[in-house]
């Protein structure tokens, strides 16, 4: 499993069980405690999508230093002398 895919599944449980909880405390009349676990499923929500977004800046940024030390290299090559 990749790291992608365990995130969403591990966030997916997360929040099933956050609004399982919520509704659940709402059942019983406690609803403090539902309105918490509720926040609580969409602050994880909006956790895991800045988590993916800086996941994805870092990708990009890795592939920006990749490209650019392939160009040094290539520069090194061809500027050395026999």
């Amino acid at each position: 499993m990749s790291t992608s895919a365990f995130t969403r599944a591990v966030t997916i449980l997360a929040v099933g069980f956050l609004l399982l909880d919520a509704v659940l405390f709402a059942l019983v009349s406690r609803f403090l405690w539902a309105a918490v676990f509720g926040v609580a499923a969409v602050l994880v929500i909006v956790g895991w999508q800045r988590y993916r977004r800086i996941m994805a800046d870092l990708a990009a940024a890795r592939k920006e230093m990749k490209r650019e030390v392939e160009s040094i290299r290539e520069l090194l090559h061809t500027n050395r002398p026999n």
